[in-house]
């Protein structure tokens, strides 16, 4: 076998092992990383190897250097590495849970002080209606980071309902107008739609082998 030919099996042998390491299908791989599970297949056979973006990405979700990728490593080795990718993956959840307390900390804290400084104000509580889209810009940013883009979506739509809710709530009356709301958000919400379902077709066309 040539120089490249062994590189090859060395990249596509250390993709298998990380990938089975953490318990992962072929299939699973394929749809973190937005491509089909055939063309993981061939990296894994050594018939094709990833451009450095995508072994960037590889590497990036489980946890190692990307010059581990490129040399041999025996299984144990592997099965640690799984191992820390686990724990990386409960700090991460733990970090998100605790930043989404934070902001009803501050928001409490908000209604709290409003509460003692204005005695008279009767809007204090608005602090809570504001909570939850600043609740869903912060999770946005952290899964954006840290895990499953393809949940950002969903993320995305709950931010847009809830922050059209705290505008009508704020500048109309405290009876919410649920013609005004749907008249602004259903828009929205094919919008969001569209951009899921085309944004999956191209990047499954682009990335099938």
């Amino acid at each position: 076998m040539n120089d490249i030919t062994v590189i090859k099996k060395i990249i596509g042998n250390n993709i298998y092992k990380l990938r089975t390491a953490s318990g992962m299908t072929q299939a699973e791989l394929a749809e973190k990383l937005n491509y089909s599970d055939k063309t993981v297949s061939k990296w894994e056979r050594g018939e094709a190897v990833p451009d450095i973006s995508v072994l960037m990405d590889i590497t990036d979700f489980f946890n190692v250097p990307l010059e581990y990728i490129t040399v041999e490593h025996d299984k144990i080795e592997v099965k640690s590495i799984g191992t820390v990718k686990k724990m990386h993956i409960h700090a991460r959840a733990v970090i998100t849970c605790m930043s989404l307390m934070l902001v009803w900390l501050v928001f409490t804290l908000i209604f709290v002080v409003v509460r003692i400084a204005y005695p008279q104000a009767h809007n204090e509580w608005l602090a809570f209606i504001y909570a939850i889209p600043v609740t869903m810009i912060v999770w946005l940013v952290l899964n954006s980071i840290w895990f499953n883009r393809r949940r950002n979506y969903l993320i995305i739509t709950c931010l847009m309902w809830t922050a059209l809710l705290a505008l009508v709530i704020s500048f109309l009356s405290i009876d919410i107008n649920i013609a005004i709301i749907l008249t602004l958000g259903i828009p929205g919400q094919i919008i969001i739609f569209l951009w899921s379902g085309l944004g999956q077709i191209i990047k499954k066309m682009s990335h099938t082998e």
